[in-house]
């Protein structure tokens, strides 16, 4: 009896060190990566010319994004193993704000193609038509859209659950908060019509934006263009990695079923963590004006760090 005992408490103190050194991975990286959005975002507030071009109205609109979705998802993945029961509307709200934000990563990314793509294909009329005000309504068309999947499962949740649902406490998983056959379907049909839709969009504009290039006497600006649709290509197979997950989960997994929970854990880290960082720096690093700004505006704050201490 003693030595079951003392299995049970080595084992029970190994899961929980286990649990904790994954907590302590992934909240250490979302803080690190949102540190990194945040100096992103503090470049684009500090020089009003960003706030006038549409291209970086969106790109920053993109990095905000990320950052919120990162929250989110850091915040669920805490709270899962911190509680086996949520309260149900916290639940739900941060599902339907994760759900949401990870909707709008594509569209955006459709819409940084299409300026791209009116700026080299239709450069007499992008000062006209990429304006700030109608990127700011884009952005909130786009909050709309991406909003609507995670509506259509609260709509579906109502009709078939009662209203009480929201004042009880559940597993805190997709897959337990939307169980019926209804809210597959949706979101197999939602997920499938919007990327199939961006790849469309990309495609086009590539293309496009191609045909440009080989017509064009200057052929740098139409070059850099198709560079960039081609890096919007990458970062939605980036943001399609985490599709994948439940298929890794479902074929790798049984083969290591003692760890388990660590290629889990893997497969959330590699298809949602990281690709937040990697988008964000992919835009960041590669524009030069971008970059320039960047450096000229913490460069500048490091050296006054370094020489204040030392007059002092």
């Amino acid at each position: 009896v003693c030595v079951c005992v003392l299995r049970t408490r080595t084992m029970n103190s190994t899961i929980y060190e286990e649990a904790l050194a994954k907590n302590i991975v992934i909240v250490s990286l979302g803080l690190v990566i949102n540190f990194i959005n945040g100096m992103l975002v503090v470049t684009f507030f500090s020089n009003p010319m960003f706030s006038r071009d549409s291209r970086y109205i969106l790109y920053i609109h993109l990095v905000i994004n990320d950052m919120l979705m990162i929250c989110l998802s850091v915040t669920l993945y805490v709270l899962t193993y911190a509680s086996q029961l949520v309260n149900a509307s916290l639940c739900y709200t941060l599902v339907f704000l994760g759900t949401t934000t990870f909707m709008i990563t594509p569209l955006n990314l459709a819409g940084m193609a299409i300026e791209r793509f009116i700026a080299i294909c239709k450069p007499l009329h992008h000062t006209q038509i990429c304006t700030p005000q109608r990127t700011h309504i884009f952005i909130c068309l786009i909050w709309v859209v991406g909003a609507m999947p995670s509506l259509a499962d609260i709509i579906i949740l109502l009709s078939v659950q009662p209203i009480s649902l929201f004042r009880s406490t559940v597993l805190c998983y997709t897959f337990s908060l939307f169980p019926t056959k209804h809210h597959k379907d949706r979101i197999t049909a939602s997920q499938v019509i919007c990327m199939s839709l961006v790849w469309i969009i990309l495609m086009y504009t590539y293309c496009r934006v191609l045909f440009t290039a080989g017509k064009a006497i200057s052929k740098g600006s139409a070059n850099k263009a198709r560079s960039t649709i081609l890096l919007h290509g990458v970062q939605l197979l980036l943001c399609m990695l985490s599709y994948i997950t439940p298929v890794m989960d479902m074929f790798v997994a049984p083969f290591f079923p003692v760890h388990r929970t660590k290629i889990t854990f893997f497969n959330y880290l590699i298809t949602n963590i990281m690709p937040r960082l990697l988008s964000a720096l992919i835009y960041g690093v590669r524009d030069q004006r971008f970059l320039k700004q960047m450096k000229e505006l913490f460069a500048c704050k490091i050296i006054i760090v370094k020489i204040v201490p030392s007059k002092l």
